[in-house]
């Protein structure tokens, strides 16, 4: 994919479905960016993909200020109106699923075979919150003879939104549905190393919602720090890394923003003795999101095994992890794709010559692959350390790549205290046939998302986030839609 041919006939391959707007989306219209423009890239290739907009904050305040105007509006269209709303617009993204699915491919690296579900399931949760729009209830409180009280829920106006890049429709289309149904208007800052898909979601659905209630803001630390600082943006939310996360609490607390986020993880998979050894060793390496090359927060990237069962555990993720190899993520045969960028490529492998410099054991990748048609793009294979020890930094810092570090453990109490000894807590896989140990490990392990005898799945209405420093609040279930909501008591004397 590296030669010029092949180049080009990446390039045509996508011309047909690539967006042919690349400005900001705001107020129902495109508007050309008084930032400029940058290229966005394809991470297999290392190749232009063309221009996108880069919003500064004279943008981002026309933008806020469109958003502002439609909110006046919106928070008074009933519910069921901007639930069937929702529905039209989810009805698009399942219509255009493969070719916003062929977007991110190019453009973040996903590989198509993996990423093609990823608009479904921002149909699906757009439904899913369509399907809530009643159930924001008061209540009534007796308060004697001649008094009424009653509570209601109002939304809060302009919400911003800031996701990652590991999943770019996904996030940028399934995250918009909570604040919408619940009366709020939007500003989607799409991830800035992908946004193409978020481009082309604009020119599908721009018509549905009424203008200024859906807009799309691209850019980099300027536009997110604009958004987060605008005193008509009351409500701010990112998916991202802990120390984003932090800036964005730190600016949003100048005016007592309400602020939720989901961040990092450094996340365990535990197997007990009397684990099926067969679907542990299935569902540890799953865990891992490989196809991603690990980059997830919710990655199983410690993997904690008993020790007698510890070489039957290994051997069998060796051979099953074995089986991913990077490729075009263009390509339905591709099991593995490409890191997003040169930086984040540089960043992996600086942890393997850390894991390695620390004493641990390198027994698989570590490095780039042979493959001469890769030779352009950021691929890392698949990488495993053993002996690896809970003081390691390759066992407390995330990398956000494809490296799992395998720990032996022989005394339980003594190994949740090494699974708790990070300072992240987003989610944790517990691998055992004993109702006592699964019971006892869920209750002991850190973390604000389990599974027992599963890993990686997320469920439609489950409330997903974080311990400690994996974030703040509580995403994908009732509490979202709660949550972008501000309760106003009204009491009545007759």
């Amino acid at each position: 994919m590296g030669h010029p041919g092949e180049t080009a006939n990446l390039r045509s391959q996508l011309d047909p479905i690539l967006p042919r707007h690349r400005d900001l989306h705001y107020g129902g219209e495109w508007h050309a960016p008084q930032g400029g423009y940058r290229d966005t890239l394809c991470p297999a290739t290392g190749e232009s993909l063309g221009q996108a907009a880069e919003a500064n904050a004279a943008d981002v305040a026309a933008a806020v200020g469109a958003a502002h105007r439609a909110f006046k509006e919106w928070r008074r269209v009933k519910p069921l109106e901007r639930a069937a709303m929702l529905r039209r617009l989810a009805e698009s993204l399942r219509a255009n699923a493969g070719d916003l699915a062929m977007l991110d491919a190019a453009n973040c690296g996903n590989p198509i075979q993996k990423a093609q579900r990823d608009a479904l399931t921002a149909a699906s949760q757009i439904d899913f919150y369509a399907g809530l729009v009643t159930e924001m209830k008061g209540e009534t409180i007796p308060m004697g003879e001649g008094v009424v009280n009653l509570s209601v829920r109002e939304p809060y106006g302009v919400c911003a939104r800031i996701v990652a890049y590991n999943h770019p429709i996904q996030f940028t289309a399934g995250k918009i549905a909570p604040p919408l149904a619940a009366g709020n208007t939007v500003i989607m800052k799409p991830p800035y190393q992908a946004p193409l898909s978020a481009f082309r979601l604009m020119e599908i659905v721009g018509g549905i919602l009424p203008p200024g209630v859906l807009n799309i803001v691209t850019g980099g630390r300027e536009c997110g720090e604009a958004l987060v600082a605008h005193p008509l943006v009351p409500r701010v939310s990112l998916v991202g890394s802990v120390p984003t996360g932090r800036a964005i609490m730190k600016a949003g607390a100048e005016r007592l923003k309400h602020v939720t986020l989901e961040l990092g993880g450094k996340n365990a998979c535990i197997i007990y003795p009397d684990a099926d050894i067969d679907k542990a060793v299935a569902s540890a390496v799953n865990g891992m999101n490989f196809p991603w090359c690990g980059q997830s927060c919710g990655s199983t990237s410690r993997l904690f095994i008993h020790e007698s069962v510890y070489d039957k555990v290994l051997a069998g993720a060796l051979e099953a992890v074995r089986q991913f190899k990077p490729g075009i993520p263009t390509d339905m045969k591709t099991t593995m794709g490409a890191v997003i960028s040169q930086a984040q490529f540089d960043k992996i492998m600086s942890y393997v010559e850390i894991g390695k410099s620390e004493g641990a054991r390198l027994v698989c990748g570590g490095k780039r692959p042979e493959d001469p048609l890769l030779s352009n793009g950021w691929f890392v294979e698949p990488t495993v350390f053993t002996e690896v020890e809970q003081t390691m930094r390759i066992a407390n810092e995330e990398i956000f790549g494809p490296v799992l570090s395998v720990i032996r453990w022989r005394d339980e109490e003594a190994m949740f205290e090494q699974v708790n000894a990070v300072e992240y807590g987003l989610t944790c896989s517990i691998w055992t046939a004993g109702l006592a140990n699964a019971h006892r490990a869920a209750s002991r392990v850190e973390a604000g998302y389990v599974w027992v005898n599963n890993s990686s799945q997320h469920f439609p209405g489950a409330s997903f986030g974080g311990y400690k420093q994996s974030g703040i609040g509580r995403e994908e279930g009732a509490d979202e839609l709660l949550s972008y909501t501000q309760v106003k008591n009204i009491n009545i004397s007759l």
